[in-house]
């Protein structure tokens, strides 16, 4: 007897369907961040919530559905990780205490080749990443999106269900603030609460001089917000020592707690614990 390929796919994509909530039902809290446009910091951002809530003693887990430009690995070090694959299904790589990760990166044959996917096959990988992989018992996920408002990032917002939230970063310059808009447009659309926006690379102190210099401008974070009615989360500065420490694999908010912009961030963090983890708070 012949069988329909149309139905076995049907199939498939049931059982999926099934395996993608089984396994985000052992998830706590589920959090995307996200971003208008590229180059405003966004896989940094999300790298140092995922360190944050790994210390704040939170079993943590960083999903990189940036398929194109995968850089959470090398954030973190552990660029030359493999998956493994276990009766439970594909095991993600732990970087720290409390913090897994998992990345198309652990996936390339050669470091440097790129994926040259359409959206089809994006979109068939991500859903394969979230019904494939044994988180375990995970606290949260936080879930690094591509920029914009793409295949990526629309199949994880329509796939994890529910999503806590999503966090908004862009820089002071007024395209970054208009290509967020559209982002906050699309999340609202869908009906998922935006936790806020960050305010990121926002304004620069002169090592020598200490003169604040606003190299990309500054408050468009806070004005977009309110104009959007949406939480405004805080600013972050661009220092040096952010960028050198993300080359180096190591979390600033890990390797320099003390440093102003580790201050700042956790600031944040606080922020982001209250509305998910601990809303009854801001009553």
């Amino acid at each position: 007897m012949k069988t329909d390929p149309e139905e076995e796919h049907k199939k498939l994509l049931m059982q999926q369907e099934i395996n993608i909530v089984k396994r985000m039902s052992n998830i706590g809290y589920k959090i995307a961040v996200m971003s208008g446009k590229g180059g405003v910091g966004k896989s940094t951002i999300a790298v140092n919530l995922a360190a944050a809530f790994a210390l704040n003693n939170y079993h943590t887990g960083i999903m990189d559905v940036d398929l194109h430009g995968p850089d959470v690995p090398h954030m973190l070090g552990i660029e030359n990780a493999t998956l493994q694959q276990t009766p439970l299904g594909i095991s993600p790589v732990k970087a720290r205490d409390n913090l897994e990760v998992l990345s198309i990166e652990f996936m390339l044959p050669k470091k440097g080749l790129p994926v040259i996917w359409r959206g089809p096959k994006k979109t068939g990988a991500i859903r394969q990443f979230l019904s494939d992989v044994s988180w375990g018992n995970l606290d949260v996920l936080v879930v690094d999106n591509p920029p914009g408002t793409g295949d990526e990032p629309l199949t994880v917002l329509q796939s994890i269900s529910p999503l806590d939230g999503v966090v908004m970063v862009t820089t002071p310059q007024a395209v970054a603030g208009e290509d967020v808009r559209k982002c906050v447009n699309m999340v609202k659309g869908l009906n998922i609460p935006i936790l806020g926006i960050i305010e990121n690379m926002s304004g620069f102190i002169c090592p020598h001089c200490q003169e604040e210099i606003n190299i990309f401008g500054k408050g468009e974070g806070k004005q977009l917000a309110e104009e959007l009615e949406v939480p405004y989360l805080g600013s972050l500065p661009l220092q040096t020592g952010v960028r050198e420490k993300s080359d180096q694999g190591q979390p600033f908010i890990l390797e320099d707690p003390a440093s102003e912009i580790s201050q700042k961030f956790m600031e944040i963090v606080s922020k982001i614990e209250n509305k998910v983890f601990n809303p009854k708070k801001e009553d």
